[in-house]
C-alpha cells in the first residue's frame, strides 16, 4: 500500500541537499489484522508539527519508516472479537494513534502516558490503510466531515492542555504560538471561560485567526513588546495561565516573564531536544511560586474529544488537501509556514 514515509534522516530546513532529510512515497505492506483490531480504509490525514522532527530523528527510528497519526476513516474490516464498542463495518471513525497497554505500572496507575510499551503498536496513517486496535478507534458524530474528523488527535491534545492548566472560570490566559495546537487550544479555552485571552503570534494571518475563533488580544511579539503589552492587557498582574506551544527557544523564557504570581506555564511543543532554559528558582519557584510542567500525548482525553469536534470551527484548518502521491508536495507546503494546516488525502 502507497505510504508516505521517511527515507532520510535530516532536517527539511537544511538548505544541503547532501544532508537534508527526506520524505518520499513508498509502498509498505498492509498490517496484518488481529482478532481485536479494526482495519480503516484511511479518508485524511493530516501533518503534525511533529512529523518533520520525526524527519530530523527526534526518536531514532530507522528509514523507511512511515508517518502520520491524525487519521481519520471507514471501518472496512473487523477482527473477530472487536465488537466490545458495537463497531461495524462502513463506520466513520478517528482515533488514538496510540495503543496503550493497560497492564503496565503506569496504566494501572492512572498514567497512561507513560505506558511502558507505548510504541510497540506504532502505525502510519499516511498511507492507504491502517489497522488500530478496537480500543483506539472512536465513532464520529454525524455532523463532523472526515476531513474535520483527522483533527481528533490535535483536538485531544487541547483537551489535556486544559486539564493540565487546571485553570478556573474566568482566569487570565495567554497562549504563545499560533499553530494548530495554539488556536485549538484557543477555542477550547474559549468555551472553558477564559478571559483575557491573549495568542502571541508573529504571522499575521493566525493572529486574525485567533480574532476569528473569539481571542479578545493579539500580539506580535515580532513589531510588540510581548511583556509590555501582557502588563497592558492583565493591569501588571500577569497572566494566571501561559500556554508555550510555539516551541521556539526564543518563547521560553518570555512565558515565565508574563505569568501572574502563583500562575501556570505549560510548554506543551516539542522543543529541541538539546535545548535547556535558564531559569531561577529563587524568582519563578519560591517567589513567585509558578506551577511549571508540560504535557506529552493525550491519555483520557479523547471521549470528551470526539464530544467537543462539532462545537468547534475547524473549517480554516481543512482547506490545503493534497492526494496521497503527493505527500512530498504535502510535507513543502507544511513546511511553508503558509497554512494553518496540511491535509493528506488517502482515498484516492
Amino acid at each position: 500500500m502507497k505510504t508516505v514515509a521517511v527515507t532520510k534522516v535530516g532536517s527539511l530546513k537544511d538548505p544541503n541537499e547532501e544532508t537534508r532529510g527526506r520524505v518520499e512515497v513508498l509502498d509498505f505492506p498492509e498490517q496484518e489484522l488481529g482478532e481485536d483490531d479494526v482495519r480503516l480504509k484511511v479518508a485524511y490525514c493530516s501533518i503534525c508539527g511533529s512529523d518533520p522532527h520525526l524527519v530530523e530523528g527526534v526518536f531514532d527510528l530507522k528509514p523507511p519508516f512511515g508517518l502520520g497519526h491524525e487519521v481519520s476513516g471507514t471501518i472496512v474490516e473487523l477482527g473477530a472479537k472487536a465488537k466490545k464498542k458495537g463497531l461495524k463495518i462502513g463506520d466513520r471513525v478517528a482515533g488514538n494513534f496510540l495503543k496503550f497497554c493497560g497492564t503496565c505500572y503506569y496504566c494501572l496507575n492512572g498514567q497512561e502516558q507513560f505506558c511502558e510499551n507505548l510504541f510497540d503498536y506504532n502505525r502510519p496513517g499516511m498511507a492507504e490503510t491502517i489497522v488500530w486496535h478496537e480500543s483506539q478507534v472512536w465513532k464520529l458524530p454525524d455532523d463532523v466531515s472526515l476531513e474535520e474528523a483527522c483533527l481528533l488527535e490535535p483536538v485531544a491534545i487541547a483537551v489535556r492542555i486544559v486539564d493540565k492548566a487546571n485553570m478556573k472560570v474566568g482566569q487570565r490566559v495567554a497562549i504563545s504560538g499560533g499553530g494548530p495546537i495554539g488556536l485549538l487550544t484557543l477555542q477550547m479555552l474559549k468555551h472553558f471561560g477564559a478571559t483575557s485571552l491573549t495568542l502571541i503570534e508573529p504571522i499575521e494571518e493566525r493572529r486574525n485567526l485567533a480574532k476569528q475563533f473569539g481571542a479578545d488580544h493579539v500580539i506580535d511579539p515580532i513589531n510588540q513588546d510581548v511583556e509590555v503589552e501582557s502588563d497592558t492587557i492583565t493591569d501588571g498582574r500577569g497572566f494566571d495561565v501561559v500556554i508555550e506551544a510555539s516551541g521556539s527557544p526564543r518563547a521560553a523564557n518570555v512565558a515565565l516573564e508574563i505569568a501572574a504570581k502563583g500562575g501556570t506555564v505549560l510548554y506543551i511543543a516539542m522543543f529541541p531536544k538539546e535545548y535547556e532554559m535558564p531559569l531561577n528558582l529563587y524568582d519563578k519557584c519560591y517567589f513567585n511560586e509558578l506551577t511549571i510542567s508540560g504535557i506529552f500525548v493525550a491519555p483520557y482525553a479523547f471521549p470528551r474529544a470526539v464530544q467537543m469536534l462539532p462545537k468547534l470551527d475547524l473549517e480554516p484548518f481543512i482547506q490545503k488537501v493534497f492526494p496521497l502521491t503527493q505527500g512530498v508536495e504535502a510535507f513543502d507546503a507544511h513546511m511553508s509556514g503558509k497554512y494553518p494546516k496540511v491535509l493528506i488525502k488517502c482515498d484516492e
